[in-house]
C-alpha cells in the first residue's frame, strides 16, 4: 500500500463507499453477503486513509482535479493537515459503527435494512469528499449530498414523528446552507478572486472589518451542521433514528462536517492572523459560549437519554468553534484535537445506549438504577465516555480542552476561560448522575414483561469496547492528531 502514488490513495478513499453503495442492492436478499460488502469497503477505507497519512505527515499535499465546471470553478480534490485528520476520524469510525450496525439492527429486526446500508455508504462518500475537498465548490457538493443522504436514515422508522423530525432536519440544513452557506461561498470567490483554500486564508486584505465579520456571520449560520444555537434544533429532533445513526449524526459525519467546515473556513478561508487583526470576529466567541452553556443547562432537564446525549453535542460542538474564534494558533490545535476526541467518545456514549436499549428496552435516565449491574461492561463504557465529555484524564477529552484553555490564556479571553470551567461543572452535573445511578443504586423492577437481561449482542459490545479503548489511548498517544494540527496551523 505504501509504494501507491497518494493521489491513488485519495482516489480510493472517495471511491470506496461509494462502489459499496453501489453494489450493497445486489444482495439485497441474502444479509450476510450485504453486510459483507458494508465491512470489507468500510476496512478498505480505514485502510487506504491510513495508508496515507505518512505522506501528509511528511509534506506531501496531494492534489488533483476532476473536472472544471466553469473558470475557475472545478471539483478539485487537495488534501491538508485538518482534511486528513477528519477523513481518519470518518474512515475508522465507519468500520467500528458498521460492526455495531449488524448487531442493533438484527437484534431490533429493523426494517429496511438494504436501504439503511446504502445511504450510510453514501454518507461516507459524501463525508470522504468534504474532507478531501480542494476548493468550497467541492466541499459545497460535498455537504449537501452528505444532508440529502441522512435524510432517510433520520426517517427510517417512518412513523409521524421520525416524518417530522426529517422534514426539521432537512429544511434547517438544506435552507442554511442555501440562504446563507453559498451566498457566502460566492462573495468569497468574488472578492479573493479564488475558491480554492490555501494556508493564511485567501482573504487578506480583500475585505475590510465590516465585510469580514458580515462574512463571517454568514459562514457561522449558514454551516448549520455546526449547530450553533439558534439553529441547532434539528439535531435533538433528528434522535427519533435508530442508534447507529445517531452515532453517525453525532460523530462520524454529519455534526463533525460542520465544525470541520467551520475550522477550516477560519483556517484556510479568512486566516487566523487577519480575523485576530481586524477583530472581525470577536462577537463569534459570544455566540459559542451561549451555544456551549444554553445547551449544557438545557442537557441538565433532560431524563431521555438520547435527547441529553443530543444537547451535549450542541454544547461540545461550539467548544470547537470557541476556540477556532480566539484566533491563536494552540486554540486552533485545541479546536482539531476537540473533533477527534470528542468522536471516539461521543460515538461511545451512543453506542452505549443503543445497547441499554437493545438489551433492556430503556430509553429514559430514570429507568437506568442498577443497570451497571446487569450491563458491567456496556456502563463502564459509558462511565469513560461520560469522563471524557467532562473532559479529565485519562481521556482524549482533556487534550482539547487543556489546548483551548491555553489559547484562552494567550489570547487573554476570561469569557472562554470562564465559559470552559462552567461547563464542564455542568457536563458533571448531567452525567455522574447517570453513573451513579447505573452502579450504586438498587435495580428496578423489570417493567413491561421484558425477561432478565444481560449484555446487547456481542457485535455491539465490541464496537463499543474498541472506541473505549480509542478514547484513552489518543490520550495516552496524542501524535498522529496533535501532529496534523500542528501543520494545519504551520506549528509542525
Amino acid at each position: 500500500m505504501a509504494a501507491i502514488a497518494p493521489e491513488t490513495l485519495v482516489a480510493v478513499a472517495l471511491l470506496a463507499p461509494a462502489a459499496a453503495a453501489l453494489l450493497i442492492p445486489l444482495a439485497h436478499k441474502n444479509a450476510n453477503v450485504r453486510e459483507s460488502i458494508t465491512l470489507l469497503a468500510a476496512a478498505l477505507l480505514a485502510a487506504v486513509v491510513w495508508s496515507l497519512l505518512p505522506s501528509i505527515l511528511g509534506g506531501a499535499r496531494p492534489t488533483f482535479t476532476v473536472l472544471e465546471v466553469l473558470p475557475g470553478v472545478s471539483l478539485a480534490f487537495a488534501v491538508e493537515p485538518l482534511g486528513m485528520l477528519f477523513a481518519l476520524v470518518a474512515g475508522s469510525l465507519w468500520l467500528v459503527n458498521s460492526v455495531y450496525s449488524i448487531g442493533y439492527m438484527r437484534a431490533n429486526k429493523e426494517p429496511r435494512q438494504t436501504g439503511y446500508y446504502v445511504c450510510f455508504a453514501i454518507a461516507i462518500a459524501a463525508t470522504m469528499s468534504i474532507a478531501f475537498a480542494g476548493n468550497l465548490f467541492t466541499l459545497f457538493l460535498g455537504y449537501e449530498l452528505l444532508t440529502i443522504s441522512t435524510y432517510p436514515l433520520v426517517t427510517h422508522k417512518r412513523t409521524p414523528e421520525a416524518m417530522r423530525a426529517g422534514r426539521v432536519y432537512l429544511g434547517l440544513l438544506i435552507g442554511t446552507s442555501m440562504l446563507l452557506l453559498l451566498p457566502a461561498i460566492i462573495i468569497t470567490g468574488f472578492y479573493a478572486g479564488t475558491l480554492t483554500f490555501a494556508p493564511g486564508g485567501i482573504l487578506n486584505g480583500k475585505l475590510g472589518t465590516a465585510g469580514l465579520g458580515l462574512l463571517l456571520a454568514l459562514y457561522a449560520f449558514g454551516i448549520g451542521k455546526a449547530a450553533l444555537m439558534p439553529f441547532h434544533f434539528w439535531l435533538p429532533a433528528a434522535m427519533v433514528a435508530p442508534t447507529p445513526v445517531s452515532a453517525l449524526l453525532h460523530a462520524v459525519a454529519v455534526v463533525k462536517a460542520g465544525v470541520f467546515t467551520m475550522l477550516k473556513v477560519i483556517v484556510y478561508v479568512f486566516g487566523i492572523d487577519t480575523l485576530r487583526a481586524t477583530g472581525a470576529g470577536d462577537w463569534l466567541a459570544w455566540l459559542a459560549a451561549f451555544t456551549i452553556i444554553t445547551a449544557s443547562i438545557i442537557a441538565l432537564r433532560q431524563d431521555d437519554l438520547k435527547k441529553l446525549l443530543a444537547y451535549s453535542t450542541v454544547s461540545q460542538l461550539s467548544y470547537v468553534v470557541l476556540a477556532a474564534s480566539l484566533f491563536m494558533p494552540v486554540a486552533a490545535i485545541g479546536a482539531a484535537m476537540h473533533i477527534a476526541a470528542h468522536a471516539v467518545s461521543k460515538i461511545t456514549l451512543f453506542f452505549a445506549a443503543g445497547a441499554v436499549y437493545t438489551a433492556a428496552q430503556k430509553t429514559r435516565i430514570s429507568e437506568l438504577d442498577g443497570i451497571g449491574r446487569r450491563m458491567p461492561w456496556t456502563m463502564t463504557a459509558f462511565s469513560i465516555g461520560a469522563v471524557a465529555m467532562i473532559g479529565l484524564p485519562p481521556t482524549a477529552g482533556f487534550l482539547g480542552k487543556w489546548f483551548i484553555l491555553q489559547g484562552a490564556s494567550q489570547a487573554s479571553s476570561w469569557l472562554a476561560i470562564a465559559v470552559v470551567v462552567a461547563s464542564t461543572a455542568l457536563n458533571a452535573a448531567y452525567f455522574l448522575p447517570i453513573v451513579y445511578r447505573a452502579f450504586l443504586k438498587a435495580p428496578g423492577k423489570l417493567e413491561n414483561g421484558y425477561a432478565p437481561h444481560g449484555e446487547a449482542p456481542w457485535p455491539m459490545v465490541a464496537a463499543l469496547s474498541f472506541t473505549t479503548i480509542a478514547t484513552v489511548v489518543i490520550f495516552l498517544q496524542p501524535s498522529v492528531p496533535l501532529a496534523l494540527a500542528r501543520l494545519m496551523v504551520g506549528a509542525g
